[in-house]
């Protein structure tokens, strides 16, 4: 089975977590944490700053590793490595999601999360 290694940003900001929904793709429609695939020797860390640089037009800093999941697919295997970020520059323009909503801790569970970040959820939460 193809892996797919991918870095997410739990972006915080003023104890709001952003999420954002899928607007294309197998998963569209899903609720996931920003982010993409790592490049060839890329670390996750940087694939993460570039991806939402890329993605949302904003420079993330103070990255903290929070988990690494591996997740099977029905067509391939995920490895999403996570880190809590925060906004250091420029302000959010979209460019690939559906939708973006910033989730405080008590309503984390009020969007449908893809299933590997449902595992990032949880991580999360007992984070917190």
């Amino acid at each position: 089975m193809k892996t797919i290694k991918v870095a997410a940003a739990i972006i915080v900001n003023d104890d709001k977590i952003l999420t954002a929904q899928r607007g294309y793709g197998e998963f569209k429609d899903g609720w996931e944490f920003p982010g993409g695939k790592l490049e060839p020797g890329e670390s996750g860390e940087e694939a993460c700053i570039r991806e939402i640089n890329e993605e949302l037009n904003v420079r993330i800093g103070n990255l903290n590793y929070l988990c690494t999941v591996e997740h099977d697919y029905d067509s391939f295997h995920l490895s999403m490595e996570c880190f809590t970020c925060s906004i250091e520059d420029g302000t959010i323009n979209d460019n690939e999601h559906e939708n973006l909503l910033w989730l405080d801790r008590s309503s984390l569970w009020n969007v449908d999360w893809l299933p590997a970040d449902v595992e990032v959820v949880k991580k999360l939460e007992a984070s917190l």
